[in-house]
């Protein structure tokens, strides 16, 4: 079970009560669903009266509402300016992410399951900041604002945001949980192997005979060159 109290994308000292009940809140909606967690649960967790809870957020939706805008601020902006200034290839991004996020990446999972708004706004941060990277880096190959840009953005966004959603069946095969702080590369160490796999055989006879036969269904993307 993960504790309030692990890391979480907040200034240092902040400690107020508010603030105790918030990531109380991220780690009990993660857990068990907005629909499942209590505001006494909420309350017991952060160590706090179930009034005191009522007193600063006044209902279990203003909670959600304040944990929805801390993964955006934390998150969305975080990964979108990585996205963006190219940083998300460097070693260590993911690890350090998944080092002090813990509680915002387990909240935005089940808020991704559970279509909540912010998993929206987060998601689609993202893939604007990965579209602005692939067109920046291959701009021949991902022209800007064009549908090939943002067709690839989307799936390379759902491609990582996927290993975050579903990190609990990740974690059944490598015997231990990828989004707790003791194992922040093991996500990252394996989509690189795999990112290096595929370039390869994209670079094979085979990938050539691929790109071949779908070259045909690719003008829409490219406006009108396959």
């Amino acid at each position: 079970m993960v504790q309030a109290d692990e890391a979480v994308d907040r200034p240092p000292g902040d400690l107020t009560a508010r603030a105790r009940i918030r990531d109380a809140a991220l780690t009990q909606f993660a857990e068990r669903g907005v629909a499942g967690a209590t505001m006494r649960g909420i309350a017991e967790a952060a160590g706090v009266s179930p009034g005191l809870v009522q007193h600063h957020f006044g209902s279990k939706e203003a909670l959600r509402r304040a944990c929805d805008d801390a993964v955006v601020d934390a998150l969305g902006h975080r990964l979108a300016a990585a996205a963006t200034a190219g940083s998300l290839v460097e070693s260590g991004l993911l690890a350090e992410l998944l080092a002090t996020s813990g509680p915002l990446l387990r909240y935005f999972a089940r808020a991704t399951v559970d279509g909540s708004p912010a998993a929206d706004t987060v998601f689609d941060r993202l893939a604007a900041g990965t579209a602005e990277f692939l067109s920046t880096t291959w701009p021949d190959r991902f022209p800007p604002d064009s549908a090939a840009a943002n067709s690839a953005a989307a799936v390379m966004t759902a491609m990582h945001a996927g290993t975050v959603v579903l990190h609990r069946h990740i974690g059944r095969h490598l015997g231990v949980d990828p989004l707790d702080r003791a194992h922040p590369h093991r996500i990252g160490a394996a989509m690189f192997d795999v990112y290096a796999a595929m370039a390869d055989f994209a670079a094979s006879p085979a990938g050539e005979r691929i790109r071949a036969s779908t070259a045909e269904y690719r003008t829409d993307d490219r406006g009108g060159e396959p």
